[in-house]
């Protein structure tokens, strides 16, 4: 009922700067958190970046100072501004959600994107 849908992902220079998009789409009343995972091969997914409905944020270490969430809710759609790009931000990219269901109150899913890859080359 709920889809994410991400893109803007691509090769660019060590150093270079890179825009990522993920809209949602369907029938929900609300979304809590929005953000932004990665994850390289043979490693675990990690959190990037998320950002709730009130515009509250939070950043891993790892790209503190680099990376920016935002989020325009009469889109439904989250951005992650990626700055001063390293070798190590080489990954996919994937979206995540929680949206309200239209209908069941009791309901919050969990809904995840299909990934962008970002390639950053040394």
């Amino acid at each position: 009922q709920v889809q994410l849908v991400e893109s803007g992902g691509g090769l660019v220079q060590a150093g270079g700067s890179l825009r990522l998009s993920c809209a949602a789409s369907g029938i929900f009343f609300s979304i809590n958190v929005m953000a932004w995972y990665r994850q390289a091969p043979g490693k675990q997914r990690e959190v990037v970046a998320s950002i709730y409905n009130d515009g509250s944020t939070f950043y891993s270490d790892s790209v503190k100072g680099r990376f920016t969430i935002s989020r325009d809710n009469a889109k439904n759609t989250v951005y992650l501004q990626m700055n001063s790009a390293k070798p190590e931000d080489t990954a996919v990219y994937y979206c995540y959600a929680d949206p309200l269901i239209v209908g069941d109150p009791d309901t919050v899913l969990e809904v995840w994107g299909q990934g962008t890859l970002v390639t950053v080359s040394s």
